[in-house]
């Protein structure tokens, strides 16, 4: 039962998405921390599930905001007026990316910007099947869960968006599936609610020749894997490919809810007519909103942040280790670790947030929970918990 006031309006007045929430009552944060009305403190090693890239609070991005707030907020519908704010981060972004990445869209989610991606594809293409993975995961609306590889999260809203082929992550063979029926092929390019599943360089050349050979475009969702997670800006420099159309989101808005679609011009286009408005969103391209990614990406660049990443990944799955441990998978600062049941995962989830140090499930892999901390975290808080990670699992052996 509810303890208090806030417990009460928590349970009573916001929809609930699980009958168990996690349940910490946050009163401020700052750096990789979040404190609790108590004056407790939790060590935030999941980011809120890969946003707080560069931590809670960052001087540059609380700065950013306040700027834009004095000078306006919404003034219009995405894509009618001339705003500096979109103008700059757009600017920013494609100067980041491979020159075939040259023209953006801004929306307000991860899932949205994969709902116009699919949009795009199709239009620019023609054609109508699209082709995901098992294990996949793109978001919750309509569209991005028709692509995503969970049934168990589909059945209950079915019917979803038909003509979608899914094949196995990693398996060339599948690739043959791909046909000149596709608009589309969409793949996290590091599958992460699967549980951090990495593709191999081969299996990404074979994919990238695939859609070339058949006309298909190549969607890579870089939502969770993007902003320096994996050790690069974009997961995709891992692998040598370009995509055809990118997706981001999460950290990328350094708190704020922000996302993108990004291709060539002559691509995104298509969505300008036949029919015009062929994509609108009200809010997207919001110019608090691109202000604060706007620092995201200067800090990520000016402050060489992301070249720090493999080393702290390294560091973290050194200490990690423990015999109890049935496999860890990691690129950059994006862990799994799994373990042999659900219900030992969640006594060690459950173990380490009463020590203050907040890991987090994965909804498609129970086995497996998730470590995706903020990535200025330093060496002696990337110890400290890994300290008191090894005695929640300790302790509930």
């Amino acid at each position: 039962m509810p303890e208090n006031f806030s417990h009460q309006v928590f349970f009573q007045h916001l929809a609930q998405t699980s009958p168990s929430p996690y349940l910490i009552e946050v009163e401020r944060a700052q750096g990789i921390y979040l404190y609790s009305p108590d004056g407790k403190r939790y060590m935030d090693l999941i980011s809120g599930i890969a946003v707080s890239n560069l931590g809670h609070g960052h001087p540059r991005i609380i700065e950013a905001i306040k700027n834009q707030a004095d000078k306006h907020l919404h003034v219009m519908a995405y894509g009618e007026f001339i705003q500096d704010a979109p103008n700059r981060l757009a600017e920013k972004l494609v100067s980041m990316l491979p020159p075939s990445l040259n023209c953006c869209y801004f929306v307000n989610s991860g899932t949205e910007a994969n709902e116009g991606a699919l949009k795009l594809a199709k239009r620019f293409t023609g054609r109508t099947e699209i082709v995901s993975f098992h294990k996949s995961y793109h978001g919750s609306t309509h569209g991005s869960l028709s692509v995503s590889g969970n049934e168990r999260k589909k059945y209950a809203f079915r019917p979803l968006l038909p003509d979608v082929r899914f094949i196995r992550f990693n398996e060339t063979a599948d690739l043959e599936q791909i046909t000149e029926r596709t608009a589309c092929v969409i793949m996290e390019t590091i599958q992460g609610d699967a549980g951090v599943r990495i593709p191999s360089t081969e299996f990404m050349h074979a994919l990238r020749k695939r859609c070339d050979e058949t006309g298909a475009l190549l969607i890579l969702d870089e939502i969770q894997c993007g902003m320096g997670r994996t050790g690069k800006l974009f997961a995709f420099e891992h692998f040598g490919i370009i995509p055809d159309i990118l997706t981001i989101g999460k950290a990328f808005g350094g708190g704020l809810p922000i996302g993108a679609f990004v291709a060539d011009k002559k691509i995104m286009q298509t969505l300008t007519f036949d029919p015009p408005l062929g994509h609108i969103t009200t809010f997207g391209g919001n110019p608090v909103c691109c202000a604060s990614a706007l620092a995201v990406l200067e800090v990520l660049e000016e402050e060489k942040v992301v070249a720090g990443v493999e080393r702290k990944g390294k560091l973290f799955e050194e200490l990690l280790q423990h015999s109890d441990i049935r496999e860890l998978r990691r690129i950059g600062l994006m862990f799994a670790v799994d373990f042999d049941s659900a219900e030992r995962v969640n006594r060690i989830v459950q173990r380490a947030k009463d020590k203050g140090v907040i890991c987090y499930w994965f909804l498609s892999h129970p086995y497996s929970f998730r470590i995706a901390p903020p990535l200025i975290i330093n060496d002696d808080e990337i110890r400290e918990a890994c300290k008191r990670i090894h005695e929640a699992i300790q302790e509930t052996s």
